[in-house]
């Protein structure tokens, strides 16, 4: 009987750690999850994609800066939900194949960090540099008006099916826009 007793002790204890989260879930972020050209709405952000493309150059509307590379450039109409105090779009990544990529910081003109109004669209563009090899399958746009990746806090999950993104040679960022695309 105490063997019978210790047996299934050991397997409700495999049991109960097998099915215990892992720590960091404590404290991630909450996914609030959309699809492309669809608004989402999360505590602090409303955001939507427009439109994705691939370029091999990305040029400044005044043609003071360029890079070429392998950029996906996203375009994003967004605003604030409630207040337009530190109201901004601060942390930007891409998730593909496991790994994260934050959207660069390079390029003058983003809609990274600019600011945002309540009830009124802005619409700019967010590029991200990708190693060569990652041309094709599917990312997840991940916003957060935090600076950091955002803990015990809701974040916006787009799907981007980077096969049906525009091919081109050169996009030419231009700054954010107040008012829709």
């Amino acid at each position: 009987m105490p063997w019978l007793i210790g047996t299934g002790l050991v397997l409700v204890a495999g049991l109960v750690s097998g099915i215990t989260p892992p720590e960091d879930s404590l404290t991630d972020a909450f996914p609030v999850r959309g699809s492309a050209h669809q608004e989402v709405t999360t505590r602090t952000l409303v955001a939507r994609v427009v439109q994705s493309s691939f370029a091999e150059r990305l040029s400044d509307e005044r043609d003071e800066w360029d890079a070429e590379g392998n950029w996906l450039v996203i375009e994003v109409t967004a605003s604030a939900r409630q207040t337009e105090l530190d109201a901004e779009i601060g942390l930007a990544s891409l998730l593909m194949d496991g790994l994260v990529f934050h959207a660069s910081e390079r390029p003058p003109e983003s809609l990274l960090r600019s600011p945002l109004r309540v009830g009124v669209d802005t619409t700019g563009q967010i590029a991200f540099e990708l190693p060569e090899s990652l041309r094709s399958g599917t990312a997840q746009l991940r916003l957060s008006a935090d600076y950091f990746t955002p803990s015990l806090d809701d974040v916006i999950v787009i799907p981007i099916d980077l096969d049906a993104a525009e091919r081109t040679a050169t996009v030419e960022l231009t700054a954010p826009k107040v008012g829709a695309p």
